[in-house]
């Protein structure tokens, strides 16, 4: 005998794993926003503790914000890092959606040879010591082109954007060459238009990824000048000395400190919730085939 549906015991579990679930999404989220809410409440305090959490800054200064804005040592880091992040997301995407068009070529002769050779440096590269050789080879070290090169060329974000154009479908580009259109035409009139979502999802990581970039400023660029902001900040961060620029010699290293965190995650937190449904794309490209 079949035993009958009990539609108040299924609504009964489905209303638990409800409340359960915002429960702990919650407690992360809190979890999260205690030590982002104590930096920002410290980079505007005088009177930092360590340990100590406050709501509120007990004595309230933009003084660190300031030095941030005009000290050379900070400011023009900071300037570093916002063109190299904009030339190299351009450049990436360049690289990214160019290459991707053309590994969706499947008349073209080599198409697989190619695609398999970028899978292959996925998984192997030819190691720390050849890279900066051929960095050095180039005339690019101690140059802030040599980091933008070495990110741009992201084998991941180009496999990526094939899985996005091998979405489309083929009879737009067969009526495209029907009517005459060239296969550039075709690339710049209707597969950038249709890919909206996926560029700007792929040109979030190119972002993220030259924005939060320290190792190859260390590894390829020696002149204090075309450092970026995070290597400053690093080094900021390993000193407790006083603040000399500071006005009140009261200004601590701490607060100095925090400043410069939140001025670093300030520009992704503002783009972010603009871009986080193409981020949501991005994670899927790819991930369905019809």
């Amino acid at each position: 005998m079949k035993k009958k549906f009990s539609f108040s015991k299924g609504y009964r579990g489905r209303t638990i794993f409800s409340i359960f679930n915002f429960i702990f999404l919650a407690i992360i989220m809190i979890a999260m926003l205690i030590p982002i809410w104590k930096v920002c409440v410290d980079s505007v305090s005088r009177e930092v503790s360590s340990t100590d959490i406050s709501l509120w800054p007990q004595v309230f200064t933009l003084e660190a914000y300031e030095i941030i804005f005009s000290k050379k040592a900070l400011f023009n880091p900071f300037w570093v890092s916002i063109y190299t992040t904009a030339i190299g997301t351009f450049l990436g995407l360049l690289i990214s959606t160019i290459g991707a068009y053309i590994l969706i070529q499947r008349d073209m002769p080599g198409v697989k040879i190619f695609s398999w050779l970028f899978m292959f440096t996925m998984i192997f590269n030819g190691g720390l010591v050849p890279t900066f050789l051929v960095i050095v080879g180039l005339g690019l070290y101690d140059t802030v082109w040599a980091v933008i090169f070495t990110l741009g060329m992201n084998v991941y974000n180009l496999v990526l954007m094939r899985s996005f154009f091998e979405q489309l479908p083929v009879s737009l580009f067969e009526a495209a060459e029907i009517d005459g259109c060239s296969p550039f035409g075709i690339f710049i009139k209707i597969v950038l238009p249709l890919s909206k979502p996926a560029l700007a999802s792929i040109g979030l990581f190119f972002a993220v990824a030259y924005w939060s970039e320290y190792f190859h400023y260390v590894l390829y660029v020696t002149d204090p000048d075309k450092l970026n902001f995070q290597v400053k900040l690093r080094e900021l961060v390993l000193t407790d000395e006083p603040i000399p620029e500071a006005k009140d010699a009261g200004l601590m290293s701490e607060t100095m400190k925090n400043a410069a965190i939140i001025v670093n995650i300030l520009p992704f937190a503002i783009i972010y919730p603009f871009c986080q449904k193409y981020f949501v794309t991005g994670v899927t490209l790819g991930a369905v085939k019809e």
